[in-house]
């Protein structure tokens, strides 16, 4: 590659005495310009308002302005695919800059006016993040009412709720599941908190601190659907703090699919079997025959892992010194590629969750296994034998480790007495019907009333509250994209308005 100018190259009749030295071509114009996919369609509709304010303002005759409309609406309304973007020229913004000057000539050059190249690329930016975030949204919030339907389908299925993943205590599994749907309540709150941030139009920035030109900033902010403007003109165009947290959200989003799927991966295994994963979501093993391997939950957990590494790309990059492109140069693409990652992993994680098989029996029989109800029997010696807690443990404690020793999976009122006896100096003459009650699993998670608790009553209310949240999550992304939708279509319309009134010559 030569580094002769390309002609039209930005700044040859300046300073730019060369042409780009093909290792930057490679490792800094290349990179700009393979976002050209992602931008095309918000650096057309940036034009197409910035050029629409110009023509207000009185600085851009009609003729001028109708011809670069009717130029503009043909790229913008054609595909990404469709026009010349090339990296000899830099970014995506510089090639279209010549493009339009090859066709229009001078005309090409009154589309400049009071706006830097950066200010167009962060609008088409958060203009293609919006649209992505949306969509994160609404998989989210599927996720969340997956998780309700499943969890009030289980609200009265018995287990052994897991810590370490040792049986710890007598749950359901619907409270189980409920709890993935809570963790994505507050990312659906996380993203709302992002969108509002992105939602943010970087316009009249001029070259920092905004621009001779009076130009109606806000009015160029509504018709790209914006509902907001930034408060500080040189914060919005360089600061990535705000569309970091688009990014964010999705990784946070993604670990609690990869939470979920870390836990069915173990459950699906032959030594818990309390789950089988649906067919379609698992994969055939080449050499053994017998195998059935869950693929779509290491899908899920690689998804995660890679998105984390994203992340912490991400905010390394964001270690510069003010009004560098340094923090930029690859944040369109990472912030995009974690917010579309983190919605494939949701949305297959939601899959996975909404055609889940559950073993009802087995699960059942593990609720009352392993001295689940161990700690119940603790609190009811406090409550019964006015024995503090500790003391209580220290009894529940050797009693269950001696059954243990002796190969017994049961307790009975002398196990108990033996125990009492060697930590209180007495025995505690326990009822055996009370005994059999205060380790009978069922009853056990009747207790659990408090609000969000496990008896099946609570895990239906919660299951209710997340199938709510889900319906507004559902309302908010709607009214967004039809707020954004028509904007879109009125700016389009004033394009062509425009585009007609002088033809073109």
């Amino acid at each position: 590659m030569s580094t002769t100018r390309p002609e039209g190259y930005l700044g040859a009749q300046a300073r730019i005495t060369r042409g780009p030295a093909p290792e930057l071509v490679e490792a800094g114009y290349a990179v700009e310009t393979a976002d050209a996919p992602l931008l095309h369609h918000g650096l057309g509709l940036a034009d197409l308002a910035h050029l629409l304010a110009l023509h207000e303002a009185g600085v851009v005759p009609t003729r001028a302005a109708a011809a670069l409309s009717a130029e503009l609406l043909r790229i913008t309304e054609a595909p990404a695919e469709a026009f010349p973007y090339d990296p000899v020229y830099g970014d995506a913004y510089n090639s279209r800059e010549r493009e339009l000057e090859r066709r229009l000539d001078t005309a090409a050059g009154w589309l400049h006016t009071g706006r830097t190249r950066r200010e167009a690329g962060r609008i088409a930016f958060r203009v293609a993040l919006r649209g992505r975030l949306l969509a994160l949204h609404e998989a989210v919030a599927k996720f969340v009412a997956v998780a309700g339907a499943r969890a009030d389908a289980h609200a009265d299925a018995l287990w052994a709720d897991h810590t370490y993943l040792q049986p710890a205590q007598p749950s359901t599994f619907g409270h189980y599941l409920g709890g993935f749907g809570e963790e994505a309540v507050r990312h659906l709150d996380r993203i709302e908190q992002a969108f509002a941030l992105v939602d943010q139009a970087p316009v009249g920035v001029g070259g920092v601190g905004g621009s001779r030109i009076a130009l109606d900033a806000a009015r160029t902010a509504a018709r790209l659907a914006f509902t907001d403007r930034g408060a500080h003109t040189r914060d919005i165009m360089w600061a990535t703090d705000g569309v970091t947290d688009a990014a964010l959200a999705a990784v946070q989003a993604a670990i609690t699919a990869d939470r979920f799927a870390e836990d069915m991966e173990i459950f699906t295994s032959p030594a818990f079997g309390y789950v089988i994963l649906d067919a379609s979501l698992c994969r055939a093993s080449v050499l053994l025959p017998q195998k059935r391997n869950p693929y779509a939950l290491a899908v899920v957990r690689a998804g995660a892992s890679a998105l984390i590494g994203t992340a912490a790309g991400l905010l390394t990059t964001a270690r510069t010194p003010s009004a560098r492109t340094d923090n930029w140069l690859h944040t369109y693409r990472q912030v995009t590629e974690a917010v579309d990652g983190g919605r494939r992993t949701v949305e297959l994680a939601a899959r996975v969750m909404d055609t889940l098989e559950v073993d009802t029996s087995a699960l059942r029989t593990a609720a009352g296994a392993h001295f689940t109800g161990a700690a119940d029997l603790a609190e009811e010696l406090v409550l019964r034998c006015r024995v503090d807690y500790r003391s209580a443990h220290r009894i529940v404690g050797a009693a269950v480790a001696r059954a243990l020793d002796e190969g017994v999976a049961t307790l009975t009122p002398a196990d108990l007495d033996g125990a009492a006896k060697a930590v209180l100096g007495r025995p505690l003459t326990l009822d055996e019907a009370l005994l059999r009650d205060a380790l009978d699993p069922r009853a056990i998670v009747a207790t659990r009333t408090v609000r969000g608790g496990s008896a099946p009553q609570q895990v239906r209310a919660h299951a209710e509250r997340l199938a709510e949240r889900a319906g507004r999550a559902a309302d908010w992304s709607a009214v967004h994209r039809t707020r954004i939708d028509t904007a879109e279509e009125r700016l389009l319309a004033e394009a062509r308005a425009l585009a007609a009134r002088v033809p073109p010559t």
